[in-house]
């Protein structure tokens, strides 16, 4: 059974829309924990709209399963990682005016520089995860950077399930190729001895599918989890992600 991750990042946004205390990120981490989780996976932007630095030192101190931190692979958080040494640090795209991460990191494009910060933190004792594209060639790129995993950009997929009502012939093809599509970049990365995880954009009506895939080994959701928190309690929240990932 794959593993679930949760991402935390949104309590912390809603902590910042009032720049107070509450709700605390590392209190809802535990909830997580103490729910099944099997990680805690947050975001530290460079704009600091919701994860602080003082978050990650004080989940660095409580989190006793792993504590998976996404970045941008800039010397700025490159030194932060190498500071506080997460269990992971997945190197993330980041554009200053994004809502959220727009798609996965180019790394054929920029194999010097990535491959520069994955040495800095392997060095650091960091395991790298890169978040891609399922794509072929990205996949052969991040096989030569000496990380540790990718996680797969799961958005397009998401996006074409964002209208469950609307299945029609045309949308359900798309949506068999784009699982396609990820299965594909999955198996490839496996071959190439990387771990494989997914993510972004994930719900508990569309996780089954990926689930179903072999290579996919660990989850990385935030959103659908804290956006059903909100309405039925952390604890429950992540219960049901589990089991929806379970199921599958």
């Amino acid at each position: 059974m794959s593993r679930l991750n949760v991402n935390i990042d949104h309590i912390a946004t809603i902590r910042q829309a009032r720049r107070t205390n509450e709700p605390n990120p590392v209190s809802a981490a535990v909830i997580c924990e103490l729910a099944g989780a099997d990680g805690i996976t947050t975001h530290l932007r460079s704009d600091r709209r919701h994860i602080q630095d003082y978050d990650l030192i004080a989940l660095k101190q409580v989190v006793i399963t792993h504590l998976n931190v996404e970045m941008a692979a800039t010397d700025e958080m490159v030194e932060i990682a190498t500071r506080i040494k997460p269990d992971v640090v997945t190197l993330v795209p980041e554009r200053p005016q994004e809502i959220t991460t727009e798609g996965g990191l180019d790394v054929a494009s920029n194999q010097k520089t990535i491959r520069q910060c994955v040495k800095k933190l392997n060095d650091a004792g960091a395991f790298v995860s890169l978040f891609i594209d399922p794509d072929i060639e990205q996949i052969k790129a991040a096989g030569k950077m000496g990380a540790y995993q990718v996680e797969i950009c799961t958005a397009s997929y998401a996006q074409l399930n964002e209208h469950p009502g609307d299945a029609t012939v045309r949308r359900t093809g798309e949506i068999e190729k784009e699982l396609e599509r990820i299965g594909y970049a999955a198996r490839s990365a496996a071959k190439a001895g990387l771990k494989v995880s997914a993510g972004h954009g994930l719900t508990y009506r569309n996780v089954g599918a990926v689930a179903r895939i072999p290579e996919v080994e660990e989850f990385n959701i935030g959103h659908n989890i804290i956006a059903r928190a909100a309405l039925v309690g952390l604890d429950r929240a992540v219960r049901e992600m589990i089991e929806a990932i379970r199921i599958a």
